[in-house]
């Protein structure tokens, strides 16, 4: 079931004194903030007033943020957006919330475990899949193991390389 709200980072800290909040974005391309007019926190819609950037850091100023109190408040938070405003994702990409929780399966139909994270290495992805006995596997996203994300069926079908897994 796809979420309606997307994450797109988390507020960490206060900037300044005039109400800016620094953000630690969950997204590829930081520069994707320019375009957002609204984003939602605790369910709350905030307006977007400025967009700054400091390292790979966020620097947001919303409405009605006036002071450095007022953002404290939000510190913590997770910022989300409508899914409508999401950029659109290219073929074979796929948002991490729409992929945590599918079943994971073999080539031969055995079930793995349910994806329950996925860690960026930089290199490539980690996906975390856990069994029903709370064992943990790490399988690398990469075409010789991920062979088939099936979003409709809710399904993932991966193929275990040998030395992958014990």
């Amino acid at each position: 079931m796809k979420k309606e709200k997307l994450e797109v980072g988390q507020i960490v800290n206060v900037f300044g004194i005039k109400g800016f909040v620094k953000l630690y974005p969950y997204v590829d391309n930081i520069n994707r903030f320019d375009e957002l007019k609204n984003v939602f926190i605790k369910n709350n819609k905030f307006e977007i007033e400025q967009i700054k950037y400091q390292k790979n850091m966020v620097l947001i100023k919303f409405k009605g943020i006036e002071t450095v109190e007022q953002a404290e408040k939000l510190r913590n938070s997770i910022v989300e957006i409508d899914r409508s405003d999401a950029i659109p994702l290219e073929e074979g990409q796929y948002f991490i919330t729409d992929l945590i929780g599918l079943n994971v399966y073999l080539e031969n139909g055995e079930k793995l475990g349910v994806l329950e994270d996925i860690y960026n290495t930089g290199s490539s992805d980690i996906y975390v899949v856990k069994n029903e006995l709370g064992k943990q596997f790490l399988l690398p996203y990469i075409d010789d193991v991920i062979k088939n994300i099936d979003l409709d069926n809710e399904k993932i079908t991966v193929h275990l390389i040998k030395g992958l897994i014990e």
